[in-house]
């Protein structure tokens, strides 16, 4: 069978940021700084980015709220005003020009209402058209420990397999609530899985009666790390959700029609060989400050 390549990816970006309140009423938590590898300051968004082109993405569609839309444009389409330019050094007029260049690889696509995550990955459907696609979290960072990227690590699973993958983590029990869960068969163990059921925000009975995993620890659990590679098929679960607003709590939801996506076509599970770095809480975005630039620093 013919493997369609995966040009696209798609980074959901239209959310309120209610936790990062009140920073995230001036500022997208996506734009929040970090600190790269380079002792650069880039917005979250930009990290990414370059995540998704490191993988061989060739196009990006970033879904954001209609008032937003102006902000990402400025970063992506924009060179900064004369009097800035003018003051950057040689090497940040240089990267100002890369930044244009990334920037015509981006798609500001848009969410009317938000109507919860699986709601904005649907608000993608026409920009992704009928192609297999790059699903990446807004709030999330990664760093490999291989030469491959994270993203790259599981498209080449996706094209070996032919099927949805999601990517996958150990985590322990105590935050299972906040975290998608999956469990399966191992078809490499500790490595390639296929996945038979995923789960959101189960509650730690559920977890330890449904979602075990041969070989995880007793007091961990396999989770979604963050990066999906995904048929279009996902596409007419969302809309049939949208259509009959059929709703988990309040919202338009991603998970189930991930495993609905599993129940038709199968699902890969492939445990990534790196890390995420969140920035959706004010602990973990410290914490992601302090641990992302570290990690390149110790190497």
């Amino acid at each position: 069978m013919l493997i369609k390549k995966v040009n696209k990816a798609v980074i959901p970006a239209a959310g309120f940021g209610t936790r990062l309140f009140p920073a995230t009423k001036v500022v997208k938590k996506e734009l929040f700084p970090i600190i790269d590898r380079d002792g650069r300051a880039k917005p979250v968004i930009l990290a990414i980015i370059e995540e998704a082109i490191s993988a061989g993405i060739t196009e990006i569609g970033i879904v954001v709220q209609p008032d937003d839309r102006e902000i990402f444009e400025d970063l992506f389409k924009n060179p900064p005003k004369k009097e800035l330019f003018h003051k950057l050094s040689a090497e940040n007029k240089e990267y100002s020009q890369y930044l244009q260049d990334l920037g015509s690889k981006v798609a500001i696509l848009t969410q009317e209402e938000q109507e919860g995550y699986g709601h904005a990955v649907f608000c993608a459907k026409d920009w992704v058209k009928h192609e297999p696609f790059l699903l990446m979290l807004g709030d999330h960072i990664y760093a490999s420990d291989t030469e491959k990227s994270c993203a790259r690590q599981i498209l080449d699973i996706y094209e070996q397999v032919n099927k949805s993958v999601v990517s996958l983590t150990t985590i322990p029990t105590e935050i299972l609530y906040k975290a998608g869960c999956v469990t399966g068969v191992w078809q490499e163990f500790n490595s390639i899985l296929e996945v038979t059921q995923l789960y959101e925000k189960p509650s730690i009975e559920y977890a330890y009666q449904h979602l075990r995993v041969e070989g995880i620890a007793d007091n961990e659990f396999l989770c979604i790390f963050g990066l999906y590679v995904l048929t279009p098929k996902i596409f007419d679960c969302l809309e049939e959700h949208i259509n009959h607003n059929f709703r988990e709590r309040g919202e338009f939801q991603l998970t189930s029609c991930l495993d609905r996506l599993r129940q038709e076509e199968g699902m890969t599970g492939y445990v990534v060989k790196g890390q995420y770095f969140d920035i959706g809480m004010p602990s973990v975005y410290r914490q992601t400050i302090i641990d992302f630039r570290n990690r390149y620093i110790s190497k």
